[in-house]
């Protein structure tokens, strides 16, 4: 007698249950679908919202913000997590503007360079040597860092000429598209730790670190090492960022940029990396990056209220760490 094979039925929700599982296991399919929703929901809103000019706007809007995300990123990877950033960038933009009145630019942009490492040095060092917890070293590097800048600058601001310090800041076209090399730096640096992340030893060192630092250092890892190493990569990368924010408004002012140190925490989370450490990647990053400029640039034109902007961002934030925190009770 033949039997007549019978196939599986899946119902409905064992497609949700897969789908759910699959965006858990694939970090990037969330905030790929987030951007690609925002950008058609704000296309029908505002007919304006595509045209080349503000799809340019928003790229170069987010710039600064979008460079030091990268260093947040490298940070939170290892399990920390680091409040000073955006002050770092900030001090290194009126040491530029300081020194560009005594030696030239390139010597100016020089000592940014050692002063923005030095920094993260000191949060590195802080956090391994003296083995303090990264929340509580950033915070208190933040608050003297912000002392220091206005103490530094004499709550003035400082106005720099255009040449080498403001290049960045400088636009091109491509076809009918316009927008600035800062934006074509900022995809520089996501390319080159991208790479350094997936490619390299010290990447993986770092993964490791972030994921279990006790199995990292008995697989024969310096962990030590190569945490002081990410702190000092992100004094690099807020170096860059000091030179793509004189770029952006040719001055240097101790009070930029007060909310860039949560906002890098809020791009780097909505991208998808784990603030537990050890699960993510720079391309979620930049990707949550352009959510948040999305999201502000389309209701900005939608004529929302900012305040409202940063409930919608707030909301954002919540989800993502949810979606993490669920993420992370599934592959558990």
């Amino acid at each position: 007698m033949n039997s007549t094979p019978t196939s599986a039925v899946i119902t409905p929700g064992q497609k949700s249950r897969s789908m759910l599982e699959r965006v858990i296991r694939e970090p990037l399919l969330g905030p790929i679908g987030a951007l690609l929703l925002a950008i058609l929901i704000f296309s029908i809103i505002t007919p304006t919202f595509l045209n080349p000019n503000n799809v340019s706007l928003i790229l170069q809007q987010s710039v600064v913000v979008g460079i030091l995300a990268v260093g947040q990123t490298l940070i939170i990877l290892t399990s920390g997590i680091d409040l000073s950033i955006g002050s770092v960038a900030v001090l290194g933009t009126l040491v530029a503007a300081q020194a560009l009145g005594t030696t030239g630019p390139f010597v100016a942009l020089g000592a940014t360079l050692l002063v923005c490492m030095a920094l993260g040095a000191v949060n590195g060092g802080l956090v391994t040597v003296l083995r303090l917890p990264p929340f509580i070293v950033t915070l208190g590097t933040f608050t003297a860092i912000q002392a220091a800048t206005r103490l530094f600058a004499g709550s003035q601001t400082y106005q720099v000429p255009e040449g080498p310090l403001t290049f960045l800041g400088t636009s091109f076209r491509i076809g009918t598209f316009s927008t600035t090399y800062g934006v074509v730096a900022m995809l520089l640096v996501y390319a080159v730790v991208w790479y350094a992340l997936s490619q390299t030893a010290w990447g993986k060192h770092v993964y490791a670190v972030g994921g279990n630092m006790t199995a990292a250092k008995l697989s024969g890892i310096k962990s030590d090492r190569t945490l002081f190493s990410v702190y000092l990569v992100t004094g690099i990368i807020a170096m860059i960022a000091a030179w793509a924010a004189l770029g952006r408004i040719p001055n240097a002012d101790p009070n930029a940029y007060q909310n860039a140190n949560l906002e890098t925490i809020t791009a780097v989370v909505i991208g998808g990396t784990s603030l537990f450490g050890g699960r993510g990647s720079v391309i979620g990053t930049l990707i949550g990056t352009l959510i948040v400029g999305v999201l502000r640039n389309g209701l900005t034109q939608a004529g929302v209220d900012s305040l409202y902007q940063n409930i919608a961002t707030g909301i954002l934030v919540i989800i993502a760490v949810a979606v993490d925190q669920f993420a992370r009770r599934r592959t558990s």
